[in-house]
């Protein structure tokens, strides 16, 4: 099993995977190793292959199929190689200058169709909803266990954003900590409710009304943030206050799934189809939210991330925290809000 380590200086958490570990060969840049990384006939999780992966914990299916058998729109099963394993809520470690926990949580797989070609860009609106209710239906699944703190939900697009497939899916890991990264969020949502009389989320909102605001529907803003870390970096927000991803309604799903397909299309079209990663921002766990920060459901607003990757970060950037974004987001906004979509 994998564990848990804390930096008790910066207050950070790492999972060292070890049963995931790699040789130093397997670092070296692809030029330098002996055999190429090429693309391959066989891929687990296309339709016909479900025997290949761990078998199957939900399914969107037609109806009379059989689980781990084709049929599915929409597959989830168990990480092969798990950053972390589901067990029993791990007790605190003694030690407080190295504290550890044993790597207990979930890594599961979201195959988002059986179709090796088609991204969720490339999917009709009501499979992207379909893809999006399976998020919600297995974040509530995952919070039946209490001491699962946090659901993360991700896509890695493209070898140089983290796939190691390339067949469209995305993750999800829950943890049995809070994350450093999301207790600030949820800590700078508290001081700004605090600051403003109300959700800073919905105050900017209000305000990105006009040259960083990149698309819009009845349910949903997606905007270029003032203060943008990477070149064309995009968020995704509910109109409607909400701390959960689980309160989307079924046709807030539709509207949500019509503006991320609309923003998907935009970057494609302005940017080459560029590799990317999708992050879900949600509040903790309800019954952890409500105890810990009693503020929660009024100050966060759950919201999606959307990073191109088009840069690298280098050695400013980890030794101060300072990124460097060479397109201002005024400009990034202007070219995807005049792009049209192409489907």
């Amino acid at each position: 099993m994998s564990e848990l380590r804390k930096d008790v200086i910066s207050g950070r958490w790492v999972i060292i995977a070890s049963e995931r570990s790699k040789r130093p060969d397997d670092f070296r840049p692809a030029a330098a190793r002996s055999t190429a990384d090429g693309a391959t006939a066989f891929c687990p999780f296309c339709a016909g292959s479900e025997a290949k992966t761990p078998p199957e914990v939900f399914a969107l299916r037609s109806p009379g199929t059989q689980p781990d058998t084709p049929g599915w729109r929409v597959r989830v099963v168990p990480n092969k190689f798990p950053a972390l394993e589901r067990g029993q809520p791990p007790p605190p470690h003694p030690n407080v200058l190295f504290p550890r926990l044993p790597g207990v949580g979930v890594h599961e797989v979201v195959i988002e169709n059986p179709d090796h070609e088609l991204e969720l860009a490339d999917l009709p609106v009501k499979h992207l909803r379909d893809v999006l209710c399976v998020y919600q239906d297995r974040t509530r699944s995952i919070e039946e266990d209490l001491h699962y703190q946090y659901v993360q939900i991700f896509k890695n697009k493209g070898k140089e954003a983290g796939a190691s497939l390339s067949h469209p899916h995305s993750q999800i890991i829950a943890t049995p900590v809070v994350p450093k990264r999301v207790k600030e969020k949820v800590y700078g949502a508290e001081r700004a409710f605090r600051t403003f009389k109300g959700c800073f989320y919905c105050r900017t909102l209000e305000e990105e009304t006009g040259e960083r605001l990149i698309f819009q529907n009845s349910a949903f803003r997606v905007i270029a943030p003032f203060a943008s870390r990477f070149p064309f970096e995009a968020a995704l927000f509910p109109v409607r206050h909400s701390p959960f991803f689980t309160d989307v309604t079924g046709r807030e799903l539709e509207d949500l799934a019509a503006a991320l397909k609309t923003t998907l299309l935009k970057l494609k079209g302005v940017l080459s189809d560029p590799p990317y990663n999708l992050v879900l921002h949600q509040a903790p766990h309800p019954a952890l939210s409500n105890k810990t920060w009693p503020e929660l459901g009024r100050s966060f607003h759950w919201h999606f991330e959307l990073f191109p990757i088009l840069t690298r970060i280098a050695g400013f950037e980890w030794g101060t925290g300072f990124f460097i974004n060479p397109v201002p987001p005024e400009t990034a906004a202007g070219f995807l809000r005049d792009a049209s979509r192409t489907t």
